[in-house]
């Protein structure tokens, strides 16, 4: 059986509150505007997004466990778990096809201690700093990535 889904976006803590926590940083876009443009573009490049955020670490290893088996790719905003969850980190390796970590803001403009990722030595790629359109720029980067992949 095919893959579900061509794209999981998967989106860890604190991002269901977009457009009222720190607008300024984050922009003033909710969750919930930026997947429309996302659901749009990936529809003009003929794939299907599937749609996830939780605040809880558990829930977001249990979906890229599941996207093994549902997804072609994977683009994954860890949010704060990105500096702190080996957990996650060791999930995002176990797939097997194109890997994207994201950031709303320029994570080595911040904080010091946000300036590690447990992701990026993983990730195929990482798109950082470009507020909403970095959920943009991942779909046209896989979309380029999936080209060569059955």
């Amino acid at each position: 059986m095919g893959k579900q889904n061509d794209i999981w976006v998967i989106n860890g803590p604190n991002l269901n509150m977009l457009g009222k926590r720190e607008p300024e940083l984050y922009g003033s876009q909710s969750l919930s505007d930026i997947e429309e443009a996302a659901q749009k573009r990936a529809a003009n490049h003929g794939l299907s997004l599937a749609w996830h955020q939780s605040n809880h670490e558990g829930q977001i290893i249990d979906w890229l466990q599941a996207a093994r088996n549902d997804a072609r790719s994977v683009i994954l905003n860890a949010a704060g778990y990105t500096h702190s969850s080996v957990a996650i980190r060791d999930a995002f390796l176990l797939f097997e096809g194109p890997r994207l970590e994201i950031h709303l803001s320029n994570i080595y403009q911040r904080e010091e201690f946000r300036h590690h990722s447990y992701l990026s030595d993983v990730a195929t790629g990482i798109i950082a700093g470009f507020g909403a359109t970095s959920y943009l720029l991942a779909i046209e980067a896989v979309a380029d990535l999936l080209q060569d992949t059955p």
